[in-house]
């Protein structure tokens, strides 16, 4: 089997890459600039598959992923889910110490979640790119005193010293990843080098609107209560189109041997002024899902 072509965000060495790489093993990985050059990658066909982070455990969703799945819901699907366990390093040139550290570079989400480490260090953290862009900076500037924060791979790729290991203020930091590919494109799970979580449950996300009435959105959740689903995320983005207007994202889970799968998206759909399937998909086993399942 050829390996596949992989679009992920950021560096190689970003979070990004390394989920992609835990997702579908040995592959060519695509980097992209943008989480939409990702998205078009897929919707063109020059990549078999895309990755990109939807949700944080502790900074929440990420919009732009959900705009952007609205935005090319005709041409891209979600194939997968899998939870990576996200820690952070800080990376410095060979000879630096980290008493020598005055600046860090990073995402704005990494220095976000290392705060208190810095802050207890006295290092001041400043916008880098990406994990692994920050950590390219720091060895092409040469410059002393300066950090990365970045994962060992970005240190292992730039021939950085890891300074301090796992320097996230929270031990559970997750960032949940959708495996994105081409509409009509033939699924197989034996692209995936990762097994699902529960085989015999799958996850559907979908993005819908209501009337601006009252009781709308309670009789569009209805069907998915009384069909037996598990509701397990529903939030809104807003309707750029219509001022003051929202679109519903929502993951269900069910089995989809179960004739009520289906039925209960039959029924929501007529409570919905629109209503789009952004995909059928596994959650991927990860160090999170084995936890919770052995938990």
């Amino acid at each position: 089997m050829t390996r596949p072509r992989v679009a992920h965000y950021g560096n190689p060495g970003a979070n990004t890459e390394e989920a992609a790489l835990a997702i579908f093993g040995p592959s060519e990985t695509v980097p992209c600039a943008t989480f939409a050059a990702i998205f078009e990658a897929v919707a063109a066909g020059t990549v078999e598959f895309g990755v990109v982070a939807v949700e944080n455990s502790q900074a929440g969703s990420i919009n732009d992923t959900y705009d952007l799945l609205l935005t090319h819901r005709e041409a891209v699907t979600i194939r997968g889910e899998f939870d990576l366990w996200v820690h952070h390093y800080l990376l410095a040139l060979p000879e630096d110490e980290l008493s020598a550290i005055t600046v860090a570079f990073s995402h704005p989400q990494a220095l976000a979640q290392t705060h208190g480490f810095l802050a207890r260090h006295g290092i001041r953290g400043e916008i880098g790119g990406d994990t692994a862009g920050s950590a390219r900076r720091v060895r092409e500037e040469g410059a002393r005193g300066q950090a990365a924060i970045a994962g060992l791979r970005a240190a292992e790729l730039h021939g950085l010293r890891v300074l301090a290991e796992r320097i996230e203020d929270n031990p559970y930091n997750f960032t949940k990843f959708l495996v994105l590919a081409p509409v009509g494109a033939p699924a197989d799970p034996a692209r995936f080098a990762l097994p699902p979580v529960a085989p015999g449950t799958v996850k559907r996300s979908l993005v819908f609107s209501v009337p601006n009435t009252p009781g709308s959105l309670y009789n569009a959740l209805g069907p998915i209560a009384t069909n037996g689903l598990n509701l397990t995320k529903i939030e809104s983005r807003p309707a750029r189109e219509r001022p003051w207007d929202y679109y519903f994202y929502a993951d269900v889970e069910g089995d989809p041997t179960d004739p009520r799968y289906q039925a209960s998206i039959d029924e929501l759909r007529t409570h919905c002024l629109f209503l789009n399937v952004l995909g059928s998909y596994h959650v991927l086993s990860s160090a999170r899902a084995e936890s919770a399942t052995r938990g």
